[in-house]
Parts: C-alpha cells; sequence; structure tokens
C-alpha cells in the first residue's frame, strides 16, 4: 500500500489569485518549525539606487563628528531636510573598482566585481537585480531602470562600461540599459492605469483569493484555521486603509525641449553641446523621480535605479549658471572646487528630494520610506585622482530596521561588505556580496 505524505506547506508559501494577486501567510503548524524573528524588524521591501557623476569634494562632504551635527558639511547640508531619514557613511573604500578608472567604478558600484575582460562589462551581478529576485510575488515590471541626460563623451548614446550600474542576474551579466524617454516611460508605467485616485485599491485583493483560501482552511488544523481566520481579518482591515491610498500617475509635464537621445550626438571632449536638453534636466529629474516614486506605490516594481548623467559627465549645467561641462570642471580644464562642490550639493538636493517624497506617500498606517532602502553613491570619491577611498554613499529608510540619523564612520571598510549588508536588510543571509576577494563581512549598520 502506497504511504501518503503528509501535507506541507513552504514557509514562503502566498494565496495566489488572478493576475499578479498574492498574499502572504503567517506562520502554520503545517509549515514546520517557525522562523527565528529579526530583531531589527521586518525585511525591507523596496531598493532604490540614485547615483551622479563626479564623486565628491571630500573636506565639503565627510560628516562632522557629533551626532547633532552630522549633516554640518557644505554638501550635506542640502540633506537637512531629511535629515532624520537618512544614514551617513566615511571611511568605506571600493576596493573592487580595478580597471580603467571611470569603467571600473561604474562597474563595481552595485556588483562588487573588477571590470570584465573584453566582451564583458562585470563578473557578477548588480545588487538591485538580486535583491529584485527575493520578492514572493514579483510586480509586473522586476525593476525600473532610468536616466537623466544619458550616454555622454565616448559613450555616444550607446551602451558602455562608462555608463552602465546595472547587470543582469543571470550567466553573461549583461549589461541593462536604462530607459530615457520620459514620455515613453510614462506611458508605460501609467498610460494604462485609471486617472482617479485610489484606482490600484478597487478591487478587493482577498476577493481575488478567496476560492484558494477556503480549499487550504480545509486541508488545514483548527489551530491553523485559526491563524489563517485572524490573519485575513487583518489583511480586510489593512484594505480598507490602502482604500485611501492615492495611487495616480504623476502630471506628465511638457518636455519637449529635452531630448532623450541627446548622447547619440555626443563628442569625446564634450565639444558638442545640447544647451536646451541641459536646461532641461532639473525638471526632467524630477519627473523621473515622481515616476520612479509611484511606480513602487503603485506596486509596479519594488526595485528602481535612478542614474544621472554618466561617469564621462560631458553636458552643462546652465540652471546653476555652470556653461562649461561638468568633466570641463572635474578635471578637463583643471580641478574646479567650488564648481564641484556647487554640482554636489545641487545632486545631494534631488537625493534629498527623493527621500522626502517617499516619506509623503501613505502606504496604509506607514510610508514607502518605512519599508524601503535608498542608496546614494557615485563610482568614485575625488574626480582629480580618480581615488575611490572614502566613498561619499548615503543610506536612506527605515526598511529592514535601517536607522537613519546618524553618521557612521568605518576604518577603510570594502564597500562589498556594504552591498552585502543592504542584502541583508531584505532578509537576504549572505555574508559576502560580489568579489570574495574584497569582502569580509556586512558591515554593522
Amino acid at each position: 500500500m502506497r504511504s501518503v505524505k503528509p501535507f506541507r506547506l513552504s514557509r514562503r508559501a502566498v494565496l495566489r489569485g488572478a493576475g499578479t494577486v498574492a498574499i502572504a501567510l503567517p506562520w502554520l503548524e503545517i509549515m514546520g518549525e517557525p522562523r527565528v524573528s529579526r530583531a531589527q524588524g521586518a525585511p525591507a521591501r523596496r531598493f532604490v539606487t540614485m547615483y551622479q557623476p563626479g564623486g565628491s569634494v571630500l573636506e565639503s562632504w565627510v560628516p562632522l563628528s557629533t551626532e547633532p551635527d552630522f549633516l554640518g558639511s557644505t554638501i550635506l547640508s542640502a540633506l537637512s531636510a531629511v535629515r532624520d531619514h537618512v544614514l551617513v557613511l566615511h571611511g568605506v573604500d571600493m576596493k573592487s573598482a580595478l580597471g580603467e578608472q571611470n569603467q571600473a567604478g561604474m562597474v563595481a558600484l552595485l556588483t562588487g566585481t573588477v571590470q570584465g575582460t573584453a566582451g564583458t562589462f562585470a563578473k557578477g551581478p548588480s545588487l538591485d537585480q538580486v535583491l529584485a529576485k527575493i520578492a514572493e510575488s514579483p510586480p509586473p515590471i522586476p525593476t525600473l531602470e532610468l536616466a537623466v541626460r544619458w550616454g555622454t563623451g565616448k559613450a555616444k548614446g550607446a551602451v558602455s562600461p562608462i555608463d552602465i550600474l546595472n547587470f543582469a542576474d543571470s550567466p553573461g551579466f549583461a549589461p541593462i540599459a536604462p530607459r530615457l524617454d520620459p514620455v515613453a516611460i510614462w506611458n508605460d508605467l501609467f498610460g494604462e492605469m485609471p486617472q482617479d485616485a485610489g484606482t490600484a485599491w478597487d478591487r478587493s485583493m482577498l476577493d481575488a483569493v478567496v476560492g484558494r483560501y477556503t480549499s487550504l482552511s480545509a486541508r488545514l488544523g483548527a489551530a491553523d484555521r485559526a491563524r489563517l481566520d485572524e490573519h485575513l481579518t487583518h489583511l480586510r482591515a489593512l484594505e480598507q486603509e490602502l482604500a485611501a491610498v492615492s495611487c495616480v500617475p504623476p502630471e506628465l509635464i511638457d518636455t519637449s525641449d529635452y531630448d532623450p537621445a541627446a548622447g547619440l550626438n555626443s563628442a569625446d571632449d564634450g565639444s558638442i553641446r545640447d544647451v536646451p536638453t541641459d536646461s532641461a534636466i532639473p525638471k526632467v529629474g524630477r519627473l523621473m523621480t515622481e515616476m520612479l516614486v509611484l511606480a513602487l506605490a503603485c506596486d509596479r516594481t519594488n526595485v528602481a535605479t535612478l542614474q544621472f548623467v554618466d561617469s564621462a559627465a560631458q553636458y552643462t549645467l546652465p540652471w546653476l549658471d555652470l556653461n562649461d561641462t561638468h568633466a570641463c570642471y572635474m578635471n578637463d580644464c583643471g580641478y574646479r572646487v567650488a564648481e564641484c562642490t556647487t554640482i554636489c550639493s545641487w545632486y545631494a538636493g534631488e537625493f534629498a528630494h527623493l527621500v522626502q517624497r517617499m516619506s509623503e506617500i501613505d502606504m496604509g498606517g506607514h510610508s514607502l520610506l518605512d519599508e524601503s532602502v535608498v542608496f546614494y553613491g557615485s563610482h568614485l570619491q575625488n574626480v582629480a585622482t580618480h581615488m575611490k577611498q572614502s566613498m561619499p554613499f548615503v543610506l536612506a529608510g527605515h526598511g529592514g530596521g535601517l536607522v537613519p540619523g546618524r553618521a557612521l564612520t568605518f576604518d577603510h571598510a570594502s564597500h562589498n561588505d556594504l552591498l552585502s549588508a543592504i542584502a541583508n536588510l531584505f532578509g537576504d543571509a549572505r555574508t559576502t556580496f560580489g568579489d570574495a576577494m574584497y569582502a569580509s563581512a556586512p558591515l554593522v549598520l
């Protein structure tokens, strides 16, 4: 007589309905031993990276030693409005950034690997692509890569090691080009969404899985049925709260003066300029930020990258009254400290805006930022020397129990250990990330 295997459920089991609707289950006895709870809180759900070119001016960026004044330096003062949401890191070196000066930094930033040999860019996947696979119920867009004024200089609007941050979590680690056209991005993300508030929550999450719930409940013991009933009652209450959450597409502003393909006409030395497109960078950047934030809030994606320009930085900044190229101020015309400080401060302000917007989005009793981790940085620290020590890295958010409102100083820690620490905030227990040669143990954040 054939033995009947006992009914078991995976600890990662979910109730699935039509389309992408899925509801995570609580721990049930039928799953076996309960999970050990994370003292630092529930795992983070959403990961965002913001990149800026040009590193930083260390003497104007380094956090002050006392906690109340850790944003007192010139550049970091741009983060004052979101002080309680940011964690400034100092003394983290990008040790795996070996190779051509700019290319190595771009490749290593999210992969923690050295630059690849001919025919490949990276030797491993980028962190965003790894984290995208952790989701128990993947959203319609696994990862969202956005860029503003991308592909300048030698890249000439094409995929190149000097302008790519994201690499696939699959053999070959293929480079992932960002989306550039704000109108096309808006249409892809929001074009088919009804325009009234609360649309995403109009249909019941629970009604979509009620049939599977009934079937599962019949196979459970009394204690597990009670737990499941309590869980679904809680979700029903949460659903009522979420009914008030706005999931409205952002206003699609006029960007007809902005050419997303301007990089195709770039010159290696920045001598070919597109001043109208450069002038539109601030408004396009804000539109990209708003689309990214609402794509997260509307569950279109859980993982996103916002890349301002690229490491070549052959663009002008007329809104700052800086009419030479960023690359000129970095080193092509000699290292211009005052101009670089102004540029870095502006980018820090754009990061602060991203963090502020995420903190304002109500996800039903908590903010979008509360369930997120945001990583802000560049591909090097000192643009004059291409040094990659004491990288200008900032984390934001409260996901995974991250405690912001502080500055942490390390003694030449490896940024690979920062990447593994971020992965840990998402419930990934790995102890290293990227090239193990440059990893030790996750940083204590």
